[in-house]
């Protein structure tokens, strides 16, 4: 008998200690993994397709509230805050095999663009020739790599309304909507905010 009040006493112990200590813990941990799932992320940069903004191991905040309120642990926007904007660099995942991808959205849905030897038209405003390694894009100005030639070209084409063309800033070493083609704009998961780490140089803020 007492043996068994002993190990009905254990019990109760632990029983106690799960909903004090470890109920509560798991909880936080569940509400956090949801909030970075919805909320703010972070994106380890794995090659140099976005050179010179963005540079192999770079570790970037992604705002995933800048283009709605996602399901955690989806990709369902449960309230749509904005869409894309040219210039801004987006994370999404590749339609050609899923890998999820760090890029700048070139032209929106309605603009009619093309892309000659690695070199942006968007609605037949070419960028300016004196000026070979930097483009308009939006409101930002966005210096390029054009280190190994242009790429492959593209259009023209009008992009339709929903759609985004995303490319990389180093555009003869990145593999884009030039290959796999236009993203839908529901696809992203948010935008990259800025560099908070580089590789030799530690911690600062980079702004994208």
């Amino acid at each position: 008998m007492q043996t068994d009040a002993a190990t009905a006493s254990r019990q109760r112990r632990v029983l106690g200690w799960l909903r004090r200590e470890a109920l509560p813990l798991l909880v936080l941990i569940l509400l956090l993994t949801a909030a970075r799932s919805s909320l703010a992320n972070h994106y380890h940069v794995p090659s140099g397709s976005m050179q010179p903004a963005l540079q192999p191991g770079d570790r970037v905040v992604v705002d995933m509230r800048a283009y709605g309120w996602r399901l955690p642990f989806s990709t369902f926007d449960l309230v749509t805050v904005a869409d894309p904007l040219p210039g801004e660099v987006v994370v999404f995942d590749s339609p050609a095999d899923g890998t999820r991808l760090i890029k700048r959205v070139a032209a929106v849905g309605g603009q009619q663009v093309e892309v000659r030897g690695g070199r942006l038209l968007v609605d037949g405003r070419p960028a300016p020739a004196h000026v070979p390694a930097v483009e308009q894009i939006g409101t930002r100005r966005i210096s390029l790599d054009l280190a190994h030639g242009g790429g492959a070209d593209l259009g023209p084409l009008r992009v339709p309304e929903g759609e985004v063309l995303v490319l990389g800033d180093h555009r003869g070493a990145s593999f884009d909507g030039r290959y796999f083609g236009l993203v839908p704009v529901d696809a992203f998961y948010g935008r990259a905010v800025a560099v908070y780490h580089r590789r030799g140089e530690g911690f600062g803020w980079r702004r994208l």
